[in-house]
């Protein structure tokens, strides 16, 4: 099938998330058919991909990616933030991974990208009954990622069968370590594999492709099977004679710990993987991808490229990161039930603390953008904060974090409010702050208070929308 190029014979296409499983495995695939933009954290140090260019980008700066992201026709987000970039995240992975899904998602627009294709999980059809939070985290970032006029194209897969993936890697280990498994009843479940060769050629169907615009498909191979059946077929294929049985009376709290224990995976993923496993994930006949033909691999053949790959990627390294560490993140997000603008919010805010503290704390503007929170009898605030006009709106407001006696880098870091899911919920986030109290003293006091405010203020504007 031809595809309609976006400007020119060859996309040039971004990946959010290149130096990760899939990321890696595409780069090593298309790297001569497209001109990739590989995106990291990191500055690269070597490239064995001359044709590839890096870039550096910090996703949780809207004008870190909107750089990153300029001159680009398409960009692949594999995103994940299961992994910290600050000593410390307070907040939860769907807050962040919700956040910087918007990032992204107004940085696309701002750049002229014409199209975004996700990577997502599948989603049940009962979906009546609650989602696990990882996947309703997976729709989360797929509907904000399809929220403004960048095309989205989101495809759901189940488990990607092939080398380094991580949910495959944890059936890998439970098999390699236990003779015997007994399983929780969640190992009945259904789903429908998907092998890493298979999904890599629907990515690249659905790039520049007019067709795939604001589509979603859901993949995977038409080979039903429930995770036990996949534990004994993995077992057979590796010659490991395994018994494994379920049984129903395994807890998901001890699901979690016996899955991280025998299956070597860091507890951020394991934890939200194994909640999803109490559903059925079957492709939706409806949303069944059909824009080309895609000879699907069965269990087996998919098996043996993940255990025997033919030839795995050339390695790209990076250097590692150099500054400040003790660096702190904070999301929340508070329900927005009276749909108010973060414009509101964030002055709402700037009002109720000093009243909130009022026996500790007052605030002083100083220039018109500037705020200050002081203690009494002292003339150093707290803590300052600049508004930044050219980068704050009525959907978003922009503090930059520019003074105060308990802050140790004026230079870098900010607060922000921001509506997300088209205004039903408000975040409010600090990032890359790096406070100046000793760090453990700050982890046990300030850190801990600042949640406790956060909170409160939660409380105020749910009381605000009672009254009104």
């Amino acid at each position: 099938m031809d595809k309609a190029p976006l400007s020119h014979s060859r996309p040039t296409v971004a990946i959010a998330g290149a130096g990760g499983y899939v990321g890696k495995w595409f780069i090593n695939r298309y790297h001569e058919k497209y001109q990739l933009i590989g995106l990291s954290r990191k500055k690269v140090k070597s490239n064995p991909y001359p044709g590839v260019q890096w870039r550096q980008v910090e996703l949780y700066s809207i004008t870190s990616t909107i750089e990153a992201l300029k001159g680009v026709d398409v960009a692949i987000y594999l995103i994940h933030s299961m992994n910290t970039t600050t000593r410390l995240n307070q907040g939860a992975f769907e807050d962040m991974d919700l956040l910087l899904a918007d990032n992204f998602s107004r940085a696309a627009e701002i750049a002229g990208v014409k199209q975004i294709v996700y990577l997502g999980g599948l989603i049940p059809e009962d979906r009546e009954k609650a989602l696990s939070r990882h996947l309703k985290s997976r729709l989360e970032v797929e509907e904000t990622l399809g929220s403004r006029k960048t095309k989205l194209t989101a495809l759901r897969a189940s488990i990607i069968v092939g080398p380094g993936g991580s949910s495959f890697e944890i059936i890998h280990k439970l098999v390699k370590r236990l003779p015997v498994m007994v399983c929780p009843k969640w190992t009945e479940s259904l789903t429908q594999p998907i092998a890493l060769e298979n999904t890599l050629e629907i990515m690249d169907a659905c790039i520049a492709n007019p067709k795939a615009f604001g589509k979603v498909y859901e993949i995977g191979s038409p080979e039903v099977l429930s995770y036990q059946q996949m534990l004994l077929r993995t077992a057979k294929a590796m010659g490991k004679k395994r018994k494994i049985f379920s049984v129903p009376f395994f807890s998901l709290g001890l699901s979690k710990f016996w899955v991280g224990l025998f299956g070597d995976g860091p507890p951020q993923l394991v934890s939200p993987l194994v909640e999803s496993l109490k559903h059925t994930l079957v492709v939706n006949t409806e949303l069944k991808f059909d824009l080309a033909p895609i000879h699907y691999l069965n269990y087996e053949e998919s098996l043996k490229l993940a255990l025997h790959p033919q030839k795995a990627p050339l390695k790209t390294t990076f250097h590692q990161n150099k500054g400040v560490k003790n660096t702190v993140r904070s999301i929340q997000r508070m329900p927005n039930l009276g749909r108010n603008s973060a414009l509101w919010v964030a002055n709402r805010y700037k009002l109720w603390l000093p009243e909130f503290l009022k026996f500790i704390i007052h605030s002083r503007a100083g220039s018109e953008n500037e705020i200050g929170f002081y203690l009494f009898g002292t003339s150093k605030p707290l803590l300052q904060l600049t508004m930044i006009p050219d980068r704050s709106d009525h959907k978003r407001q922009l503090f930059y974090i520019t003074g105060g006696w308990l802050v140790k880098r004026y230079d870098y870091g900010w607060l922000e409010f921001r509506e997300v899911l088209d205004g039903k919920y408000i975040i409010s986030a600090i990032h890359e702050f790096v406070p100046r109290l000793p760090w453990i003293v700050y982890v046990y006091t300030q850190a801990r208070i600042h949640l406790w405010v956060m909170n409160q203020f939660q409380k105020y504007l749910e009381e605000k929308i009672r009254e009104v």
